[in-house]
């Protein structure tokens, strides 16, 4: 026990210590799978035991293996081979757990990501070979399809936090390329479906998702649709197509004079629709926080933060209609008492986005409504920083709250 030995360690990639890494390709916003092994390329590597071993030296009965990478294995092992059950420990905070065979993870096996994360997948002889799921922190699905030789394979789904999923036949690399991709709206029924590089939209045509059949999906092309691509905006482009409006959007959405008083126009629901409903888009040229804060609030009447760093903008002439109508969520009005809030939603066209999302069952024709959330104790300052219009509502909202 506790000793110290030197292993053989010319076992081949297929014994099953490997890991997997979610990581975002920040040109497309899309994510995708990295396998890298965690097996020494060198012939030996010091390991510690902590557990009982057998006359030639060898780990036996249930044991703790630690390496000079400061992996660590507990499970069964059989005569030095890992036989039943056993989980590693690698050096990054993720593990690997499953049913050892003869040295190699055989059958369901478990990767839980440093973050918490977790991928449910088939191993044959150590490698990802079947069927797989990917869960996320919040145990929220997103991905699910199939592995050969730990690469993704066949027709896979990935889903996204805000309801939207790309499907498609993966591409030899295991990414979402080809002739023959979707990006899927929340509905499940609208989709963007033709050509993409790894997630990326490079051509889609409007289409209906007409069913799924043991996880392939059909879908019908609309004849004589617009052709979409992706199309994120910069610090002076809103769009290289500003009057082509979004299919699922404007299904759910029209935009006519407000009935709050002086809010001009105002974004309305053209459908019933639950709770938890994404309902519009907010796309923006996308400034700084800097330069949203040093110039006059009467610039800042579109604005929305998506990130420490950015903020979606809708500046003139793009705030009218006739000039812009890609996306619409820059039309909804502030209440204190709103029936949506704003939420983060990865585009296929517009990238990284907010969009209106509702909180509660709406009817049509009922106006959409979101708390602007003004900071009320700016840092560094006295008082509530905000325009004046949203300053007397707020008085007059809690005055009406006292009575």
């Amino acid at each position: 026990r506790g000793e110290e030995r030197k292993t053989d360690r010319r076992e081949r990639r297929r014994r099953g210590h490997r890991t997997a890494q979610l990581v975002t390709d920040q040109s497309s916003f899309w994510p995708r799978l990295l396998l890298s092994s965690m097996d020494s390329d060198e012939d030996t590597v010091e390991e510690t035991v902590e557990g009982d071993l057998d006359e030639d030296g060898l780990p036996h009965g249930f044991c703790t293996v630690t390496y000079s990478s400061s992996d660590r294995f507990e499970g069964s092992f059989v005569h030095g081979e890992k036989n039943g059950r056993g989980k590693f420990f690698f050096f990054d905070g993720s593990t690997l757990e499953g049913f050892y065979v003869d040295d190699a993870l055989q059958g369901q096996g478990v990767y839980t990501y440093e973050d918490g994360g977790a991928l449910h997948g088939t191993y044959v002889d150590g490698e990802l070979n079947g069927a797989a799921q990917e869960y996320d922190v919040d145990g929220r699905l997103i991905f699910k399809g199939q592995y050969k030789d730990n690469i993704r394979h066949g027709v896979c789904w990935i889903y996204f936090p805000d309801g939207g999923s790309l499907v498609g036949e993966v591409n030899e690399d295991g990414e979402m390329t080809g002739d023959k991709i979707a990006y899927v709206y929340p509905d499940r029924r609208i989709a963007l479906y033709g050509k993409f590089i790894d997630g990326e939209m490079i051509e889609g045509r409007l289409a209906t998702l007409t069913s799924i059949e043991e996880g392939k999906p059909q879908f019908e092309l609309v004849p004589g649709s617009s052709i979409y691509s992706f199309d994120k905006s910069t610090s002076s482009c809103i769009s290289t197509n500003a009057l082509l409006p979004d299919p699922y959007e404007m299904e759910r959405v029209y935009v006519a004079q407000s009935l709050i008083s002086s809010a001009g126009e105002g974004l309305y629901a053209k459908m019933a629709a639950g709770p938890n409903t994404v309902m519009s888009f907010y796309n923006g040229v996308r400034i700084t926080h800097q330069e949203v804060d040093g110039r006059d609030w009467a610039l800042n009447g579109s604005t929305i933060s998506l990130d420490e760093e950015t903020v979606l903008d809708v500046p003139e002439p793009y705030c009218h209609t006739a000039k812009y109508c890609a996306s619409l969520g820059h039309k909804a009005n502030h209440s204190f008492t709103p029936n949506c809030i704003y939420d983060l939603f990865v585009h296929p066209r517009f990238g990284p986005i907010k969009c209106i999302r509702t909180i509660r069952a709406v009817e049509r024709d009922d106006e959409l409504t979101v708390a602007y959330g003004y900071d009320q104790n700016p840092q560094g300052k006295s008082g509530l920083e905000a325009p004046e219009w949203y300053r007397l509502e707020l008085k007059a909202f809690q005055a009406s709250q006292q009575k």
